[in-house]
């Protein structure tokens, strides 16, 4: 499916075809097997918990680092 090769810090970057292929995105999370000799690459679906702030602000993770980004942004002009 394609060939990558090993950086000098040992990373790798996934082809696009097995990103596409697999769903995964970046800080998504995937895992790496061995099993007889054969490696294989499989996604793990990343169950982030919802944060709760008090009796009705309920935040997902995603959120918060959304509005620390948007807050890095409008401190960054």
């Amino acid at each position: 499916m394609g060939i990558t090769k090993i950086t000098r810090n040992n990373q790798v970057t996934l082809p696009a075809k097995i990103r596409k292929k697999l769903g995964v995105k970046e800080g998504d999370y995937i895992e790496i097997l061995d099993v007889n000799g054969v490696i294989t690459i499989k996604q793990l679906k990343n169950e982030r918990k919802v944060i709760v702030l008090g009796k009705k602000l309920r935040l997902t993770p995603e959120e918060i680092e959304n509005i620390i980004t948007k807050g890095m942004k409008e401190c960054m002009q």
